[in-house]
């Protein structure tokens, strides 16, 4: 069976672009390309709409069950953990999106740190 090419960087116009899934022990994936079409990117965008509506979906029933009666522990701590679901997807798609615009670093943790930092001092 033939080996699959090494993709590499060749010059500035290639993309790369972080795919909305990881490989099986948790590293992300990355997809290079000079245009960004294909058959995986075309997937990655349907996963990247689904994970969206989906984290719109769980903000809709999670503000519903806030306006409705008061929850117990264990539904607070499912509906926060669906939410960090949620929120993990759509900053995943965002730092992608950086990637793809030419963001050098898009990933937010740093400034993240900064600011918890500057909560504990005060």
């Amino acid at each position: 069976m033939a080996e699959e090419p090494q993709h590499e960087r060749s010059d500035d116009r290639d993309v790369r672009r972080l795919l909305p899934w990881e490989t099986d022990d948790g590293r992300p994936c990355y997809l290079l390309s000079k245009d960004g079409n294909g058959v995986v990117s075309e997937l990655a965008d349907a996963m990247e709409a689904h994970q969206v509506r989906g984290a719109r979906e769980v903000l809709a029933q999670a503000r519903g069950l806030m306006d409705g009666e008061r929850l117990g522990k264990l539904e607070y701590k499912f509906l926060a953990d669906r939410l960090a679901e949620a929120l993990a997807d759509v900053l995943r798609i965002a730092e992608s999106r950086g990637y793809r615009l030419g963001v050098e670093d898009p990933r937010p943790d740093d400034e993240a740190d900064e600011l918890v930092d500057a909560e504990v001092d005060e």
